[in-house]
């Protein structure tokens, strides 16, 4: 074992600068403490954010009893001090020395946040649950109804542990063919219908996460027209049951009749079907018990429908099956038939695969090179770590242990991509930027499996290796003929990709002498919640989200920041100091680059986003994924956003290209394409049509408007109101028939800038007010806006505001909109959400408190709907909260929208994922 970065006789604790934090979480529906620890240690370099996901998820023991964990240190100790006594119980190690250097290099790399292992590893290795360290499944069912029972069982533990899994179905027999009995199979599709019930009741049952889960049907299964169109008919579904005035948002009480909703789902494409595509031509469906043809249909039209289904709800995503098959390095025991729920594990049914990620941004030096030789030897480490994982883990199956330590599969990746990109001055989308991304991640590859190579030589090959030798070999031969075709860009690039050659020339001599420990090194996973943890600003393979991010506050709160990437983008671009501040300023004032003075065009391109101003175009990101595809075993969670503008005949051409590229597999997202969403816009009963149609114009004239003058007397309100500490005043004056007219705000002694901002701010929102502007206009424009003070509030009704202003106008909205339209908002009295949780009706409640009012003669005010207002409210659902992550769900943990992380989610509030992270 080599040092990287501690020194001998110095504990790598001690080179660290420690400090004691209160860790407490409140519930996002009323406010209430649902998990406190007070002095918890960590590192000062520590984020709030990190140590709050760390505290809560990873510290085990019952809060509040001694044997609850307090410490990183203890955590990471915990961990570490199981991989040291195993690797030296099992003869990894040629000295004592070595084995201390294992241990000091590990504590350092976790402490410092140079990288993670997933989170089965943090919730259970050290305790006395099973040791799992696995967060990826693959499942196998044949076609008997013990099998199949058997799947749902199966799933049903993975779940349980707060895992996923992978499934291909299609060795179960067609719809189309005969039973033994005479009577006609149900299909896969059917059974599918038991285990989406399945996985939606174990989510609901007090899981962490939601179930995730991948089903996968191959192209030439008789009943793939059926599957292609599961999910888009149950979005049909959910339009014309909310059009009956059925409660169908996320989260709804009866959102639980749509099915299938469980599952990410994926067409298995052979080069034969796409072949067909491309020329035109018919493609054979064939019966799974005898292989024959009974059916031949047209490939461009399943191809379309394949790409219609996606357009309409994101599913199904496509797995490339002959180039999965091509790279696969143990053939002789069985094909690749499917992949872990985020596609990024593929690898033999009835097997696990247990990640862990770099922080690549960790090896960006001071002068803006790429340390190689500290990322080889940190590889080395992570393989050496996650292959003795292996040794001591527990397994949910016996089948899937069998298979895990026979074939030893590991899945190294990395985090922060996108920001070492920026920093360094590369576009994403771009040559340069790709020939970086492709440079690390054939190093990592090459690192990887000349470490198994040695490991081999040492605890020996895999069980499986003597009957797959050839084909393993041929395999390490493909990615090192493919790491000689990079092509090198810059000086960057240049040198990593030199010590990948290196190190693939030395992968290749040493597994010709002594064969490879595992059947599989590397894979790009989401990394989630791991990516929070180590305080990563982009995850996996990803771009950044967006140039300004919110950064939570120790005591709570947060503020708006520029990354922290782009000045030193900027500085590495050649600007000075005076134009970067006058840069940074603009971006935090507008969140994207156009115009910025002094901001040359050409370097627009490095501060490309996934949404904003400058969106990364589709193939933008399939290009970045086939830059790095050839140097992975395994493949790559991403998704491949599209704007709303999306046409059927985009996603065709993403799913053409992502073949020809080489990539294994393949999910795309349409902005907005999903009918079930917490917030929604129009009244949903419109059918999406194939192609965006052109909105009709019409031309209105409208009167120029008149000011209605507040009366001398009228009622009024006064509210005293504390935003994350800071006090103020409100006092709303209404029309004595008509609704609000008059807002005045006072949070700062008479004569003070801030008190003149706030009566300048007070006169121009009732003059408007007083003209007509509908108070939905302004809700449209202040609801969840964010600037300090934010945080905790002393309103019962609206526990936190993300700023003064975000508080006034859900405070007015709740005084002075009836329930209906603060309900399109997702503004909610605390009564309101009360009532929603007894299952009962928010809205006759609200009545009951309306003719209680009236009849005590209470100034209760309420304007009434105006067919003006419903753009505002189209307005601020759209804009304002759906955008890139429409669809993402709301957090099971926390209940804040989640974010897409590859081709799951993760919660950014608490750090729970949808996925394998």
């Amino acid at each position: 074992m080599k040092r990287i970065f501690t020194k001998p006789g110095v504990h790598p604790y001690d080179e660290i600068q420690w400090e004691r934090r209160d860790v407490v979480m409140t519930n996002w529906r009323d406010g209430s403490i649902n998990f406190e620890q007070r002095g918890v240690e960590f590192p000062e370099f520590w984020s709030v954010n990190a140590a709050n996901i760390v505290t809560t998820k990873y510290f085990r023991g019952a809060v509040g009893t001694p044997q609850r964990e307090w410490s990183l240190k203890q955590l990471i100790d915990r961990v570490v001090g199981v991989y040291t006594r195993t690797g030296i119980e099992h003869g990894y190690f040629a000295s004592d020395e070595d084995a201390e250097i294992f241990d000091h290099e590990l504590k350092h790399a976790l402490a410092h946040q140079v990288f993670a292992f997933n989170s089965p590893v943090w919730f259970n290795v050290g305790t006395q649950s099973p040791q799992q360290v696995s967060a990826c499944f693959i499942l196998s069912v044949d076609d008997t109804m013990e099998s199949i029972l058997e799947w749902y069982k199966e799933e049903g533990v993975i779940f349980k542990g707060g895992s996923g899994s992978g499934v291909n179905l299609s060795r179960i027999r067609s719809s189309k063919e005969l039973l033994s009995s005479g009577g006609t199979a149900s299909g896969p599709v059917s059974f599918m219908r038991g285990a989406d019930a399945s996985a939606g009741t174990i989510k609901s049952g007090g899981a962490t996460r939601r179930a995730a889960k991948m089903v996968v049907l191959d192209v030439d299964h008789p009943d793939i027209e059926e599957f292609i169109e599961t999910k888009a008919r149950e979005e049909d579904k959910v339009r014309a049951l909310r059009d009956a005035g059925f409660d169908m948002d996320l989260g709804g009480k009866d959102i639980v009749s749509v099915q299938y909703q469980n599952a990410n789902n994926s067409v298995r494409v052979s080069d034969e079907f796409m072949r067909a595509v491309e020329q035109g031509g018919d493609f054979g469906l064939r019966a799974r018990l005898t292989g024959e043809v009974i059916e031949k249909i047209d490939a461009k039209d399943l191809f379309r429908k394949m790409a219609k289904a996606a357009w309409e709800c994101a599913d199904p995503g496509v797995q490339y099956d002959d180039t999965i098959n091509d790279w696969h390095t143990t053939p002789e025991t069985g094909r690749i038939t499917a992949s872990n729920p985020c596609s990024e594990y593929v690898h033999l049914d009835n097997s696990s695969c247990n990640l862990a990620s770099i922080n690549l941004l960790k090896f960006l030096k001071d002068d803006n090179s790429f340390n190689v030789a500290d990322f080889v030897k940190l590889t080395e480490l992570i393989i050496t770590a996650m292959d003795i994982s292996i040794t001591f883990a527990d397994f949910p199956t016996e089948k899937i242990g069998e298979t895990t330590r026979a074939y030893r599969q590991l899945g190294i990746g990395y985090a922060n991509l996108g920001a070492l990109l920026m920093a360094t001055g590369h576009a994403y989308d771009s040559d340069g930027g790709r020939a970086v991304a492709g440079a690390i991640t054939s190093l990592m590859t090459g690192v990887s499996y000349r470490r198994s190579a040695e490991l081999a030589g040492v605890v020996g090959a895999y069980d499986g290796y003597a009957r797959n030798a050839e084909p393993h070999k041929r395999v390490m031969r493909k990615h090192a003929a493919a790491n000689d075709d990079l092509r090198t860009v810059g000086s960057m690039d240049a040198k990593i990709h030199a010590e990948a050659s290196r190190q693939w020339s030395e992968c290749l001599k040493l597994g010709e002498k002594n064969g490879y420990r595992n059947a599989q090194a590397s894979l790009l996973a989401p990394t989630g919640t791991i990516g929070l943890m180590m305080d990563c600003d982009t995850t996996g393979i990803e771009p950044d989200l967006a140039l300004v991010k919110f950064k939570k506050l120790v005591g709570g709160g947060s503020m708006q920041i520029v990354n922290q990437t782009i000045p030193r983008a900027l500085k590495q671009l050649g600007y000075q100091q005076e134009q970067i501040e006058a840069i940074v300023e603009y971006i935090g004032e507008n969140s994207h680059v156009v115009d910025a003075p002094g901001l040359r065009p050409e370097h627009y391109e490095v501060f490309d986003c996934a949404m904003g101003e400058r969106a990364i175009a589709p193939m933008g990101h399939v290009r970045m994924m086939a830059a790095t595809q050839p140097f992975l075993s395994g493949a790559i969670s991403k998704t491949v956003n599209l704007p709303e503008s999306a046409t059927i005949d985009d996603i065709e051409q993403v799913y053409l290209e992502g073949w020809k590229l080489g990539l294994k597999a393949l999910a795309v997202y349409r902005d907005n394409c999903k009918v079930g969403q917490p917030l929604s816009a129009g009244d949903g009963s419109k059918k999406q049509q194939e192609q965006p149609k052109e909105p009709e114009v019409k031309v209105i004239e409208v009167n120029r408007p008149t000011r209605r003058r507040m009366p001398n007397q009228r009622p009024s309100m006064t509210t005293r109101f504390t935003v994350g500490g800071a006090k103020g005043y409100m006092t709303a004056s209404s029309y004595p028939d008509d609704g609000l007219g008059e807002v005045f705000l006072k949070m700062s002694k008479q004569g003070s800038t801030l008190a003149g901002v706030m009566d300048a701010f007070s006169v121009a929102i009732s003059i408007g007010l007083q003209y007509g502007v509908p108070l939905e206009t302004y809700m449209s424009k202040f609801v969840n806006m964010r600037f300090e003070p934010a945080g905790m509030t002393d309103d019962p009704d609206i526990r936190m505001a993300t700023s003064v202003m975000d508080y006034i106008f859900r405070r007015l909205a709740l005084d002075h909109l009836p329930y209906d339209e603060r309900a399109a908002l997702g503004i909610f009295s605390a009564a309101e959400r009360a009532a929603q949780q007894r299952g009962e009706d928010p809205a006759a409640l609200q009545e009951a408190v309306d003719r209680e009012a009236l009849a005590q003669s209470a100034p209760i005010e309420a304007a009434q709907p105006k067919e003006d207002a419903q753009p505002a409210v189209q307005e601020l659902t759209l804009e304002s909260h759906q955008r890139f992550t429409a669809d993402a769900p709301l957090c099971m943990t926390c209940g804040t929208k989640m974010r897409p992380a590859g081709s799951c989610y993760v919660c950014e509030g608490c750090g729970s994922t949808s996925g394998c992270s």
